[in-house]
């Protein structure tokens, strides 16, 4: 190691050194979530390599496009840190866009690796590695990581999948929340909104199916097994909307009618409408049929998740109706 980093300071940067300032703010301010693989400047580099490595290892790989050798590593380097699973990262340093940082850190030939941990580098290497070598550096560096800070941040960026309705993001990331920890009842319920939202409420089922007693009884899965149920009632009466129209067409306070309709919109996948049609029964008659339309557009908030724009705009409209 000290051949190569000799000189940084505390935290792996010199006093002087002009990485070392703060980065600048990113856009929107706070930083979302680091990726496994991003290219990295001076600007960036303590947000992205000391900051972040305070969370999982941080694999600093510097290079150019000259580099030939360079062009053996990287795709090694990457492929290693994708099958780590989010234990480990990887930040990308173009030497020739970038050589004050690459002065600094004394990088006198490339490749020149470095890992760093917990703000410090504890680990280097240069020069194109076999591909064997490189799975034993990079699993090395795996262990330092805390696996269930891993899997959170994981789990953070699958929920925000969930809600932007990403399916196939989302369900990746359950599912290798899943791989660690098979109990986790957040990624459970979580996967299983994804594949109900994605139209596999059949697959969504046959998940909450599989699973033992006790995971059953976990809040965020037992709500989401709701969601399956209403989305199951609501799917069969799909058919009746013509029918169930054509009964508020004749008598518009028909509660009951419009209480179906609501239901056979939101198995339609028009949940909008379906919102409205219980509001419109609650602003009537809060009280018709033991609030039967409120714990009914309850049950779709909570199949939609709580941090949906129906949602969010929907409990609004409700208060305004019960506290006015």
């Amino acid at each position: 190691m000290e051949p190569i980093i000799g000189g940084l300071g505390p935290g792996g940067m010199s006093a002087n050194d002009p990485a070392g300032q703060a980065a600048p703010a990113r856009p929107n301010g706070a930083a979302p979530a680091a990726p496994a693989i991003l290219d990295s400047s001076e600007q960036t580099f303590m947000t992205d390599v000391i900051e972040a490595s305070a969370q999982v290892p941080v694999i600093v790989d510097f290079w150019a496009p000259w580099c030939g050798p360079c062009k053996t590593l990287g795709p090694l380097l990457e492929k290693a840190v994708t099958a780590a699973r989010g234990k480990v990262r990887l930040v990308k340093i173009n030497v020739d866009e970038n050589q004050g940082l690459a002065a600094q850190l004394r990088i006198q030939s490339i490749p020149t690796v470095y890992a760093f941990h917990d703000g410090r580098p504890v680990d280097a290497f240069q020069g194109a590695l076999p591909e064997s070598q490189i799975a034993e550096f990079v699993k090395k560096l795996s262990g330092l990581s805390a696996p269930g800070q891993a899997m959170a941040e994981v789990l953070e960026q699958a929920q925000a999948a969930l809600a932007d309705e990403r399916w196939m993001d989302a369900q990746e990331g359950f599912a290798q929340v899943l791989q660690q920890e098979p109990e986790n009842g957040a990624a459970i319920a979580g996967l299983v909104r994804t594949l109900l939202g994605a139209g596999s409420g059949e697959q969504a089922q046959a998940l909450l199916d599989s699973l033992e007693d006790s995971l059953r009884k976990v809040p965020e899965v037992e709500s989401a097994a709701q969601a399956v149920a209403l989305a199951s009632q609501a799917a069969a009466k799909a058919g009746r909307i013509p029918e169930l129209e054509h009964r508020l067409a004749q008598n518009p306070v028909d509660h009951q009618a419009r209480h179906d309709l609501a239901e056979a919109l939101y198995g339609a996948g028009r949940n909008q409408e379906a919102i409205d049609h219980l509001l419109m029964i609650i602003k009537a008659n809060r009280d018709w049929n033991e609030q039967a339309a409120r714990q009914l557009l309850l049950k779709i908030f909570d199949a939609l998740g709580a941090s949906h724009d129906l949602t969010l705009a929907g409990r609004r409209r409700l208060s305004t109706i019960l506290f006015s």
